[in-house]
């Protein structure tokens, strides 16, 4: 099961399964009482734009998320072999795995949200998004223009969608670049450069926070972000999510390592397709199945059913 990060919001999410299934409505309430304010109205409802405020977005999507695990246990769909998430998925995955409490999880990245945030004033960070490039010919132009500044790698997504980040300046010197060596460059409409070294502050900020919640060995394998292997150990699982702030998001290794290890069959949890859309870039031989309401839970279970 992999779960998704922000990009995937969007007003009504999680709102069919609440209807459908109580045990993904208790997750809703449980999140607005240890956040102390609806976030549950913010995904059922909106509006769109404090949807997209990072600080809202990390702990909607997480909410959503985890109600549509809990929706499937609830409804038959068994446990699966490995869990995964895309840089805040990874909180639903650990969630999910029970390494971590929801109530802790929702708190912890709603702050990881807003440190991100005023990590960097506004403006003068920036994200792009490299379609169609070699990894080394990105690493190379990332190289070239950071001398002064930050611009790094910042998600491996799939073998032709690459991100980078760092300051506005050297993002854009990059992009010019980039366009004699990938097939499109395309800047991201985001409030922060993420997986960079401008995020070290927040890193900063956010590893006392994770140091005070309490991790417990996940019943799953959780593959994590930041090193691209497998661990059950709380304390590397909590040392990754450190890490992971300032460091690039390793999807493509973290799900060839998945395949390596004989996993067929990739169900996407939460809102949206991203992930899935990914997995088609990385690998189209296996299946990849999604749950965000009621209509693809039940495809889902049918799909996994006539599979086994």
């Amino acid at each position: 099961m992999i779960f998704p990060g922000q990009g995937s919001q969007s007003p009504g999410m999680g709102k069919d399964l609440a209807e459908n299934f109580p045990v993904a409505r208790q997750v809703f309430e449980e999140a607005d009482d240890a956040l102390g304010f609806p976030i549950s109205r913010l995904c059922f409802e909106g509006p769109a734009e404090d949807l997209q405020l990072t600080e809202n977005t990390q702990p909607a999507i997480l909410t959503v998320s985890v109600a549509a695990f809990r929706a499937m246990t609830e409804a038959g769909i068994s446990a699966p072999a490995f869990v995964a998430g895309h840089s805040l998925g990874e909180y639903s995955a650990l969630v999910a795995a029970g390494a971590l409490q929801l109530s802790d999880a929702v708190r912890t990245v709603r702050a990881r949200g807003r440190y991100m945030q005023e990590a960097v004033p506004v403006g003068t960070g920036a994200m792009a998004a490299v379609i169609g490039g070699e990894l080394s010919d990105v690493q190379r132009v990332c190289e070239a223009v950071s001398r002064d500044q930050v611009c790094s790698v910042a998600n491996i997504n799939s073998p032709n969608q690459i991100v980078i980040a760092g300051n506005t300046e050297a993002v854009n010197h990059a992009i010019e670049l980039l366009k004699d060596v990938a097939r499109r460059v395309i800047k991201l409409n985001v409030s922060a450069p993420f997986h960079c070294a401008l995020m070290k502050p927040a890193q900063d900020r956010l590893a006392p926070d994770l140091e005070q919640l309490a991790f417990n060995e996940p019943a799953t394998p959780v593959v994590t972000n930041v090193d691209a292997r497998t661990t059950t150990a709380p304390d590397q699982l909590r040392d990754a999510l450190v890490r992971q702030v300032s460091a690039p998001v390793r999807w493509v290794e973290s799900m060839q390592l998945l395949m390596q290890q004989g996993v067929e069959t990739f169900v996407e949890v939460g809102p949206g397709k991203v992930l899935s859309g990914l997995m088609r870039q990385i690998n189209r031989e296996v299946k990849t199945l999604n749950v965000e309401d009621a209509a693809s839970l039940e495809s889902t279970r049918t799909a996994l059913a006539a599979g086994n």
